[in-house]
């Protein structure tokens, strides 16, 4: 069974930077598709960054450029560096996974079947 732990969210100001990390365990396949999602408080799930099956990486337009999605595979870890942090930013971010699916799979949250709990971002000055 596949476990996410996801830390590192807060509170930060317009501007600020913010580092998330989740901690995956329980998986043994080499076909592991991994990404970052957010849901705002009446919003849907959207996809935020993914890297794919095939080392691929892809993001959401409006993230482009400031967030960063990164995985260390030797410690089963994966990374999401977000710089430039906006209101609209604000949101539970959740780590995702799954077996064979592609960068765009990655950013479909229908594609993913696990989850952590998420760790919660706040931008507000």
């Amino acid at each position: 069974q596949v476990q996410l732990t996801e830390s590192g969210g807060g509170s930060v100001q317009p501007g600020g930077s913010l580092k998330l990390t989740c901690v995956a365990s329980g998986y043994t396949s080499r076909n592991i598709c991994m990404g970052w999602f957010r849901q705002a408080p009446g919003q849907e799930r959207e996809g935020v960054a993914g890297i794919g099956m095939d080392g691929v990486i892809n993001y959401r337009d409006s993230v482009k450029g400031r967030f960063t999605i990164s995985k260390d595979s030797a410690e089963n870890t994966l990374y999401l560096q977000m710089n430039s942090l906006k209101p609209e930013d604000t949101a539970m971010y959740y780590c995702a996974a799954d077996e064979l699916r592609t960068s765009t799979q990655a950013l479909e949250w229908a594609f993913m079947d696990y989850w952590g709990k998420g760790t919660l971002v706040t931008i507000s000055s």
